[in-house]
């Protein structure tokens, strides 16, 4: 009986009792909720907003806590820049590569090219006040940025106003600071900050069962706002935007995956729960801990993950280049002028330090595209000219903050992979039983997020036992 048992594969999860699937109730209701009833709906944003927020308390804690046990765990410094260099000359390369796919697609289908219309007042009203904050985030080159966005200024302060480049900052310089320690108190400092990302996951955990309704909120929102706009070139910009996203996941993505030796579709159905999460609340941030636990479970070595990811969050953001280079173009066609192409290589060079730190919270992407236009300067980008311009796009922005938080999500995960493939970092085998079965993740999951929980018993605690224990151990 005991071999019936021990050898009996454990019951798949019951479909209802999975986020994933009250996500996807929360998103369908909401399109009801915005067809049927569009002016009570433009009110329901404050859940999104709200779930958001929470989200956002505990980024930069998450954010330190996994690169410093990331780093410091590795317990050598010129091993752990090596993996830091790889990884920062993969994220400049598909930063290029996004940037430039944004400005083809610009060209080639000539957004913006045939607009005709007006923004409304209130748009204006919203524009200014993004002008304002891109105002406020311009980096002035070089030295702004170094100065303004990436060296902090107090410990605390990055922590207070959720900077999550100066966040990186101050725990790359912890971590090698533990680093130098020695190895017994290392460990016992490491061990600490770990048990404190632990209990930031069960914040995490508990928050994330708003998610559904926050999803639900978000998209009612979203279908009222966007029924009121019918200009058909924002509608173009919007398919060619999700159009040119869906290439470079297939094409761009898939080519890496090719080379690092997994696909990219197996990839996508590995991490679903999470692109439903980020459907429902346009924000890429939100699933940043379960993302850590799965790649982790996945393969990939935590010194990988515990870099990659965070790291991942604020210099591979491939859907916000995306969305710059196609964005600006917009509103330069759509007031009737045009850019020269030494101008457009110019600006998209301009962009691959603007795009840094526009993390995956709704309407980052509008911000840096203002700040990016008011940096880059000239006849076409005047106060005036980016106003109206913000104002156009501004409508349909929360649609395409989605396709910009999946992409980033997905860009992420198969940098991670790929990175830790390069860097001889990935358990192939474990990630190719992964790809063809994701269930086998669902115990670290459970373990870390209390993600999924069966509602029955599992049938054999001899056929999971060992298999929690081992993501237990290395997850200690």
């Amino acid at each position: 009986m005991a071999t019936t048992e021990a050898s009996a594969p454990p019951r798949k999860r019951r479909f209802y009792t999975q986020l994933w699937f009250w996500v996807i109730v929360g998103i369908l209701g909401g399109i009801v909720f915005g067809m049927l009833a569009p002016d009570a709906a433009k009110g329901s944003k404050w859940l999104a907003d709200g779930f958001i927020q929470m989200i956002k308390v505990i980024v930069a804690p998450v954010i330190f806590c996994t690169v410093v046990v990331g780093i410091a765990s590795i317990g050598n410094l010129a091993r752990a820049g090596g993996l830091a260099l790889k990884a920062l000359f993969y994220f400049l390369v598909a930063t290029v590569v996004a940037l430039t796919l944004g400005l083809l697609a610009a060209n080639v289908f000539d957004v913006g090219g045939g607009f005709t219309g007006q923004p409304s007042a209130a748009a204006l009203e919203s524009a200014a006040k993004q002008v304002q904050n891109g105002s406020n985030a311009d980096q002035g080159g070089l030295t702004g940025f170094l100065l303004n966005d990436l060296l902090p200024t107090s410990f605390l302060g990055p922590f207070v106003e959720n900077e999550v480049l100066r966040v990186l900052v101050l725990a790359i310089l912890t971590a090698c600071s533990v680093s130098l320690l020695a190895a017994p108190l290392r460990t016992r400092v490491v061990g600490s900050i770990e048990t404190i990302a632990k209990v930031i996951f069960g914040i995490i955990k508990l928050i994330m069962w708003a998610a559904p309704v926050a999803a639900f909120g978000g998209m009612a929102y979203t279908v009222a706002q966007f029924g009121t706009q019918s200009l058909g070139e924002l509608l173009k910009l919007m398919g060619v935007f999700w159009g040119t996203c869906l290439f470079f996941i297939v094409a761009v993505l898939g080519l890496v995956s090719w080379w690092a030796g997994f696909n990219i579709f197996k990839v996508i159905r590995l991490i679903k729960d999470e692109l439903l999460i980020i459907v429902g609340t346009s924000s890429s941030e939100s699933v940043l801990p379960r993302l850590l636990t799965k790649l982790e479970a996945a393969g990939a070595s935590k010194q990988t993950v515990g870099l990659v990811i965070p790291t991942g969050y604020s210099f591979n953001l491939d859907g916000t280049c995306i969305y710059l280079t196609l964005g600006a173009l917009f509103i330069i066609h759509a007031g009737g002028e045009t850019l020269p192409i030494g101008l457009q290589i110019g600006l998209a060079l301009l962009m691959v330090l603007t795009s840094k730190g526009a993390a995956g919270i709704t309407g980052a992407g509008l911000v840096t595209l203002a700040a990016s236009l008011q940096a880059f300067g000239g006849e076409f980008f005047t106060a005036e000219a980016i106003a109206v311009g913000i104002a156009l796009i501004i409508g349909i922005d929360r649609v395409m903050s989605e396709g910009r938080a999946l992409t980033n999500c997905i860009g992420n995960v198969v940098a991670t992979l790929a990175i830790a493939r390069w860097n001889g970092e990935l358990d192939r085998e474990r990630l190719a039983a992964v790809l063809d079965d994701p269930s086998l993740v669902d115990a670290a999951m459970e373990l870390e997020h209390g993600a999924g929980r069966d509602a029955e018993p599992v049938e054999s605690a001899t056929s999971t036992e060992p298999e929690d224990k081992e993501l237990v151990e290395s997850a200690r």
